[in-house]
């Protein structure tokens, strides 16, 4: 009952943004003067954008149980006016960007199914600030001097480890965990591919972060439909969910705002801290057993992490 009410005003939002869009292209070819043409041009980026959104963000809790607060953040910013719809380049960065993060989240999200987070998060840290990082220094010149590069290869090495070391083996662990892993790491390197891309795509091309959010909220939407399409969940679930979506909007806002001051490697090996949450928050408040030995494999490939992160973080050229 309350899934069809949710749709069913849904669509009267997406119906609603279409009509103001449609209106709003009529008058841009029957009104006189500038002036009105332009007017009617807002209402369609601004009104019949944002009533397009909200039905589309509704119709997703309705039918897939799927909330995206990227799509709200979308809104706001749409509200706020840091949104550029006469920029061609904004508009496919944000989209690409917010497509592969929808991948990248998607398929960390199956290696959690399989490994548990405690396990999922220090290896997809790890690969995503060696993806990133890498990236960011070969292509993008933020290693300038042999001391960069230097200290990069040892922050490299140290991350390696510090995967391994949380990827240990339990003794008691059956021999099913090792057919698990293994399918585990796969889908890990697929994930880490999307979340590189949508954190570099954007200084590629020379895209400021900050205005391609509301077009990146519109392709995060699109690519976690098409993932999520035959997921089933319950809308208390996925009401549930916002909650975690709201903390992960702000923090995107902000890192994407830091990555024209630090650069790419440096904003995102810091935002990378947060294995420390994740990974413990995995052991102690989801109750994810381990043995002394993998939680001292945990606790020093966590260090050894963090100690990467911040050589990382200070290697800005």
């Amino acid at each position: 009952m309350i899934a069809t009410i949710v749709t069913s005003v849904s669509i009267i939002f997406v119906v609603l943004g279409a009509l103001i869009s449609a209106f709003a292209a009529t008058g841009l070819i029957r009104l006189r003067d500038v002036y009105s043409r332009a007017h009617a041009a807002g209402k369609a980026a601004t009104l019949g954008a944002m009533f397009l959104l909200f039905g589309a963000f509704l119709y997703f809790i309705g039918t897939e149980g799927y909330v995206n607060m990227q799509l709200i953040i979308g809104i706001i910013l749409l509200l706020t006016g840091n949104t550029k719809f006469d920029d061609l380049a904004v508009i496919i960065v944000g989209l690409i960007s917010g497509a592969f993060w929808a991948l990248g989240q998607g398929y960390q999200l199956k290696s959690i199914s399989l490994i548990g987070v405690s396990k999922t998060m220090p290896i997809s840290t790890g690969l995503q600030l060696v993806g990133t990082t890498l990236f960011s220094a070969i292509f993008l010149g933020e290693w300038s001097t042999g001391i960069q590069v230097t200290l990069g290869l040892v922050a490299m090495v140290l991350l390696v480890i510090g995967i391994a070391l949380t990827s240990i083996k339990g003794k008691n662990e059956a021999s099913g965990g090792n057919n698990k892993f293994g399918k585990a790491i796969p889908i890990l390197i697929i994930s880490t591919v999307g979340y590189v891309v949508y954190v570099v795509v954007a200084q590629i091309f020379g895209v400021d972060g900050m205005n391609a959010l509301f077009f990146q909220s519109i392709g995060m939407a699109i690519g976690g439909l098409i993932l999520s399409a035959k997921h089933e969940t319950s809308v208390k679930s996925t009401m549930w969910n916002i909650i975690p979506g709201v903390i992960w909007g702000i923090g995107n806002l902000f890192m994407f705002y830091s990555q024209p001051k630090v650069g790419v490697a440096t904003s995102f090996s810091f935002s990378q801290l947060l294995v420390i949450v994740s990974t413990l928050g995995g052991i102690f408040l989801l109750g994810e057993r381990k043995d002394k030995r993998q939680m001292i494999g945990i606790w020093a490939g966590i260090v050894l992490i963090i100690i990467a992160a911040f050589i990382l973080g200070n290697l800005k050229g």
